[in-house]
């Protein structure tokens, strides 16, 4: 396979996979539909840091890891599934604690609008989810040509699917923040809180009974 194949064909698949929606894009959607573009963005580079860790450790070999040994994967899977259903319980659960609270602090206003906490939140949920190892596992070395260099090439086709994932967020940052007045108001953010709240927790029981 050619390099320059390889690289379309990647970003086909890659591309398919960031359009469909999924934990990233409720996370993202959410934190700039309640007008933290900061935080928002900060989730945006935790994710593509994830990504990044993930095809890196990929292209090492390392990662083979979460396939061979079911005890490194049950502990990852776990761990994400506990994160998840942290995040989504505290979610609902401060849109019923925020119904007396001033506009801007209902609806989970604890959340500060800083760039690192959006970037620690973005980074956790990526990591925390095996299901990214496992896809990088099964798909990334089926793209990298036999005379490249392995970690190189791993992290170059990574590269692709971050721009690409990068792409696809300032849509959506783009696309909640022109509904924002709207989803600013209180009843509004309640109603999105629990919504991505109740998504982000099904995400966590998907994760926790799945094989």
């Amino acid at each position: 396979m050619a390099m320059s194949t390889a690289l379309w064909s990647f970003a086909l698949v890659v591309g398919l996979l960031t359009l469909t929606p999924g934990l990233d894009t409720a996370v993202i959607l959410r934190t700039a539909a309640l007008g933290r573009r900061t935080r928002a963005w900060g989730v945006v580079l935790g994710v593509q840091t994830g990504t990044l860790v993930w095809g890196a450790l990929t292209s090492l070999g390392v990662t083979a890891l979460l396939t061979a040994s079911q005890l490194a994967y049950e502990i990852l899977r776990w761990a994400g599934a506990a994160y998840l259903l942290w995040m989504a319980v505290r979610m609902v659960r401060d849109t019923f604690r925020g119904r007396g609270e001033a506009p801007e602090e209902a609806a989970g206003g604890g959340e500060a609008d800083t760039f690192s906490g959006g970037w620690r939140q973005g980074t956790l949920t990526n990591l925390l989810n095996p299901k990214v190892g496992v896809f990088y596992v099964a798909v990334l070395p089926q793209f990298i040509p036999a005379e490249a260099r392995h970690f190189t090439t791993g992290l170059l086709l990574t590269g692709v699917h971050i721009v690409l994932g990068t792409i696809w967020s300032t849509v959506l940052i783009a696309s909640a923040t022109a509904l924002g007045t709207w989803l600013r108001r209180p009843r509004s953010r309640r109603i999105l809180d629990r919504v991505t709240g109740t998504v982000i927790g099904a995400f966590a029981v998907r994760l926790a009974v799945s094989d």
